[in-house]
């Protein structure tokens, strides 16, 4: 009588939830090895593109600040 409680649970779990978790599983897996989509990648250039102008502005906002304050990097 026990063994009618556990086979139950064992036998649904065997035919529906454990192939449905694998087929999910290996599903995912293959998603993340693809790597970046196309939107992803033009995402991420233009990030890139902008960190790059955020640099070059960096760059010559220090050129002014030495040039008109050279003690503003001994600041705290």
């Amino acid at each position: 009588m026990s063994m009618g409680f556990i086979v139950g649970p064992i036998m649904v779990f065997l035919i529906f939830v454990a192939p449905l978790w694998l087929i999910l599983h290996y599903r995912s897996k293959r998603n993340v090895g693809q790597g970046l989509s196309g939107e992803d990648q033009e995402k991420l250039q233009a990030l890139v593109s902008r960190a790059e102008q955020m640099q070059d502005r960096i760059v010559t906002l220090e050129r002014i600040l030495d040039a008109e304050a050279p003690q503003w990097r001994q600041r705290p």
